[in-house]
């Protein structure tokens, strides 16, 4: 590992300025991703600036919705009362990541900053379009079980690994952004990038920038949502596939409805096909099939995920069903 600096912020404004300033400086919180990557020579900071002590871990009601603090951590936010009872699919999705160990550490603010799923990204033997820009993926030709079937493009096909993210972006959260140029709102559909010509770049932010608080908007889904996960194994895996889906019913008709699929591209995907089926449709068997099949028909795979194209459409029809049973 290389040598590094570390510095504990006591406020908000100088850990910053300090990471601002340093190219090579990261913001840390519970590390369990960055540590990680550090270990293995993927990402070499000369500087770590610790956020931990920034007032940044509230869980509070605002006039539109819910307000969560940046360094709450995934166990706090997963098992917080309005959370499970306004924002059920947001503490599913929590639950179904990572460990209880892990859940206890990573922080809100850090599960959105997750780098890629991708064998090629952290094995440095290997060239990585994200990790070396312009040396080529080699996950396109090599084993790419585990890649993206939706976005993806010829420099990269990795998958995004937050369950968290894929709930959030079904209930239309908002990130609360903090940087030497102001603060600034981002709707958490644009907060994520697909990867394109650049895909170093996971999200939007600019250097220095910093997490702040999340948004959630008063949703009418507490009643019908679900967060389905496929994985290899019962727990401490990513998803194959997953499917966040929270539906608004009026006499078994649907109002509204939101798809959002983890583990099938580089961000959290919005079946934007789905939602549109769905919507003014009877809420069976049939429109949820229609929906799933509809998804489905956009997906590109590669040479070895092919089975996720088929996994994705079962997923989507079961997760709707689930959803629309729903919590009376």
């Amino acid at each position: 590992m290389r040598p590094f600096s570390y510095v504990r912020a006591a406020e908000q404004s100088a850990a910053i300025q300090t990471v601002s300033r340093n190219q090579e400086a990261r913001f840390i919180a519970g590390g369990t991703n960055l540590i990680d990557l550090m270990k293995g020579g993927v990402t070499q900071p000369n500087e770590l600036v610790d956020i931990n002590r920034l007032p940044l871990t509230e869980i509070t009601e605002i006039p539109n919705g819910l307000r969560i603090g940046a360094l709450a951590r995934n166990s706090d936010v997963a098992n917080h009362p309005l959370v499970r009872d306004r924002y059920p699919l947001l503490s599913q999705a929590l639950l179904a990541g990572a460990s209880p160990q892990l859940r206890n550490m990573a922080t809100v603010g850090g599960n959105m900053m997750q780098r890629t799923r991708c064998y090629y990204f952290t094995d440095t033997a290997m060239p990585c379009n994200k990790r070396e820009p312009g040396s080529g993926c080699a996950a396109i030709e090599g084993y790419n079980r585990i890649h993206a079937i939706f976005g993806t493009s010829d420099k990269c096909i990795a998958t995004h690994p937050s369950d968290m993210c894929v709930a959030l972006a079904a209930l239309e959260a908002v990130v609360r952004i903090s940087g030497t140029n102001g603060d600034r709102v981002i709707p958490i559909a644009d907060f994520h990038r697909l990867p394109g010509d650049t895909p170093e770049k996971d999200t939007v932010l600019e250097h220095g920038e910093l997490i702040v608080a999340i948004d959630l908007p008063n949703s009418p889904y507490a009643a019908r949502s679900h967060y389905l996960k496929v994985r290899d194994r019962a727990s401490y895996a990513f998803a194959i596939v997953s499917v966040a889906a929270a539906l608004d019913l009026d006499n078994g008709k649907i109002r509204e409805a939101r798809v959002v699929m983890g583990g099938v591209a580089h961000k959290p995907w919005r079946a934007v096909e789905a939602e549109k089926i769905l919507v003014g449709s009877v809420a069976n068997e049939k429109t949820f099939t229609a929906a799933a099949e509809a998804t489905v028909k956009e997906a590109k795979p590669q040479k070895y995920n092919r089975f996720k194209v088929e996994l994705a459409r079962r997923a989507i029809s079961r997760a709707l069903t689930i959803a629309a049973e729903g919590v009376e």
